[in-house]
């Protein structure tokens, strides 16, 4: 699989500098970690899950999560733990490409149990999400995992979902957010990414953000964030691969919004005028909150509705200007450090200091590809969007 890999081979020649690279579930977990991209959520209980999977594999869908917990009722689990087992032998019968595929459980005794279950189709499992992540709950998790790797002979990767109260409550933060460190960092191999569940912060409060703000905008969920990736999500080696909050509005249908993004007029007005557009079809927090999850250090991002898959791609691509600064920061010659000015003569590129963000744009880059100099977004976009 590989990013935009829905999209013609002449189409990608064009829109890319640097074409995304091909990975599987045996990739390094460096590269997955970073490839995840927009990882569609979709309840266990499905009828014709194996087709929705597979439809959304052709469709750019690189990551998908079945989930046994919050999506469904508590009364729900057995007939959708019995219905992913069921969906797992269908999709082993097919030759379809498939995406990464996680099961969200609710308990750690899930786990083990539905490896033993799921038997020969488990090879098409990535791993699981584990809700409500603390450090009691997530070393019960971790060596849960661990058994049922052992057990069914494949690697298995955990990605522990940030959301309780403690995360949130000023009094008790930074002692949970230490008590997960402790915990993910003995796993550190088995931890394929950390996800945010911020619709679980603001329930603490009783809030939910309108569809034109963004989880930034909401002061006490965005002082989470930041502390989340102040202590986990360091680039000095000791930190993880931290995802984007999930979009809770899928108001715009993407069939309609694809036609509108082709025409002449909306291509070749101006920026401002591009953006205003994008606003009147409910689209710009999506795009706000993702470019600020980028800017917050964040990548990927957990999405409830195919329409989010997209604009999570496209704004994921690396651009021209800022491979061509990340490979001027990283040439062997430049080890010394220094100060140069970029090769688009806009800016200052610092070699040591820029360093760890030239690192992380190479990686992304690698996953993501980049684009060439005249492309933008809304050709990534419109070229993503399935026909």
């Amino acid at each position: 699989m590989r990013h935009f890999g829905h999209i013609a081979p002449a189409e990608r020649r064009r829109l890319f500098h640097q074409e995304p690279c091909a990975f599987d579930p045996d990739s390094p977990a460096r590269l997955l970690s970073a490839a995840l991209g927009a990882t569609l959520y979709s309840p266990a209980t499905r009828p014709r899950l194996a087709d929705d999977v597979i439809k959304q594999a052709t469709q750019g869908v690189v990551s998908m999560v079945l989930c046994l917990e919050d999506s469904i009722g508590d009364e729900d689990v057995p007939a959708g733990e019995e219905n992913l087992v069921r969906q797992f032998a269908d999709l082993a019968g097919r030759s379809a490409d498939l995406p990464l595929l996680f099961i969200r459980v609710r308990t750690a005794d899930q786990i083990p149990d539905l490896v033993r279950r799921l038997g020969d189709s488990v090879r098409l499992l990535s791993g699981f999400v584990f809700p409500k992540f603390t450090e009691e709950r997530g070393t019960a998790f971790l060596e849960a995992l661990t058994a049922a790797e052992l057990a069914c002979g494949r690697r298995l990767f955990g990605m522990p979902v940030l959301e309780t109260p403690e995360l949130m409550y000023r009094e008790t933060r930074v002692e949970a957010l230490e008590g997960i460190a402790r915990a993910v960092d003995k796993y550190r191999d088995r931890v394929l990414a950390l996800r945010l569940g911020v619709t679980d912060f603001c329930s603490s409060y009783g809030l939910r953000r309108a569809p034109d703000m963004t989880a930034y905008d909401v002061q006490i969920v965005a002082s989470v964030i930041a502390d989340v990736v102040n202590m986990l999500g360091r680039a000095d080696g000791t930190g993880f691969t931290v995802t984007g909050p999930v979009w809770e509005y899928f108001r715009v249908p993407q069939r309609m919004f694809k036609p509108q993004l082709r025409t002449s007029p909306f291509l070749e007005v101006e920026a401002v005028d591009l953006r205003e557009r994008l606003i009147e079809h409910a689209m710009d927090g999506l795009l706000r909150e993702i470019s600020l999850d980028h800017a917050n250090g964040l990548l990927g991002k957990t999405c409830i509705h195919p329409s989010h898959v997209p604009a999570v791609h496209a704004l994921s691509v690396v651009s021209h200007e800022e491979y061509s600064d990340a490979a001027d920061i990283l040439r062997p010659e430049r080890g010394g450090g220094g100060v140069l000015r970029s090769a688009y003569t806009n800016k200052m590129n610092e070699v040591k200091p820029h360093r760890a963000w030239a690192e992380r744009t190479m990686l992304r880059a690698e996953v993501f590809g980049v684009a060439h100099e005249d492309v933008g977004f809304v050709d990534l976009l419109a070229a993503g969007i399935p026909a």
